[in-house]
């Protein structure tokens, strides 16, 4: 073969590649910022010395004083070509930060950038106690003391494993649910997001979403297990702000007596897969359509999805993380679209 036909096929392969990777994301802005919290004034404490670097000169550090506590983080992304009719935030479960919706844990693109391709300002934060949000004094200022969660328990509690006693260390040998999405060559990535969390500060919480709604304007909320209830709850709060709700396995709700007030918010509500086969989701599922049903009888229109039974099936708790993530992340897209969200 000559220098010319060896440079030709380079460059043909070249170009194949180009054309098969994702395009870049063109932004027209992206940033930060810290919203909600109050100041708190802490006294009584004894003054302490503190070493902050070894052999350093020690401090005097008097803990008593006024503190900025309970604000939350949140990082922006504007794409140049923005399609989306308002503004996208996603709120993340229990445990965990807004890593939940960036890459997965085994490397592919994870629904921040789906959405973002797709023309959607997405707004993803870390909620009050999480992450880049920061912890407060506990239990002076976050009442009780925060969760921890072993190696195991997501495997076993998020529908990835079948049942208890499904773990290993070895990935090998652990059973995972037959026909699981999950990807199980990236579980110790996905237990390095997880973070303690208190039982405590729901009412915190409530409050720095409520003040980013107040921020953003208009939105549309998608939010994940633990979030069910502050993305209901803050729609309720503020329903001429939030435009629509999308609902990924809600493990809490809203108040049903405040239902009406949902009323005009087209809500999305998704299920997974192995639900009949574990202990809590059964009723956890009951409750959720329970609360659908209080909304459609005040008026509102809510659409339950149970991934299997349109066809998409393998789906742990963690469904953004699942291999079929971009399947699942294009039904909502779907809906999105369905419910003139777009543009």
């Amino acid at each position: 073969m000559t220098r010319l036909a060896i440079l030709s096929a380079a460059a043909a392969l070249m170009s194949a590649t180009l054309a098969n990777a994702a395009e870049p994301i063109a932004l027209r802005d992206m940033g930060s910022f810290h919203v909600g919290g109050r100041l708190v004034e802490i006294s009584g404490k004894p003054v302490k010395e503190v070493t902050f670097t070894p052999g350093g000169v020690p401090a005097k550090v008097d803990p008593n004083g006024t503190y900025q506590v309970e604000q939350m983080y949140v990082q922006y992304f504007l794409p140049a070509n923005e399609k989306g009719a308002y503004p996208l935030l996603m709120w993340h479960g229990g445990g965990l930060t807004g890593v939940t919706y960036e890459t997965t844990p085994d490397g592919r693109e994870g629904w921040l950038n789906y959405f973002l391709r797709k023309g959607w300002a997405v707004y993803n934060s870390d909620a009050v106690e999480r992450g880049r949000a920061g912890w407060a004094q506990y239990p002076d200022i976050f009442k009780g003391e925060p969760v921890f969660l072993t190696t195991a328990n997501p495997f076993e509690r998020f529908r990835i494993g079948d049942g208890a006693g499904s773990y290993d260390p070895d990935p090998a040998k652990r059973k995972l649910m037959p026909g699981s999405q999950f990807p199980n060559e990236g579980y110790e990535n996905f237990v390095k997001q997880n973070v303690p969390r208190w039982t405590t500060t729901d009412d915190a919480i409530i409050a720095a979403y409520i003040a980013e709604i107040d921020r953003v304007g208009p939105s549309i909320i998608l939010f994940h297990s633990q979030a069910g209830s502050f993305g209901f709850k803050v729609a309720q709060a503020r329903p001429d702000k939030v435009k629509a709700l999308i609902a990924v396995e809600p493990a809490g709700l809203g108040d049903p007596a405040k239902a009406d007030a949902l009323k005009n918010i087209p809500t999305l509500i998704i299920y997974g897969d192995y639900i009949e086969k574990d202990s809590r989701w059964p009723k956890i599922r009951a409750n959720g359509l329970a609360f659908a049903d209080a909304v459609r009888a005040a008026g509102g229109s809510v659409d339950v999805v149970d991934l299997p039974q349109v066809g998409i099936k393998g789906n742990s708790h963690m469904v953004m993380m699942d291999k079929n993530n971009a399947e699942v992340a294009g039904l909502i897209q779907k809906w999105l679209e369905g419910k003139g969200l777009t543009k």
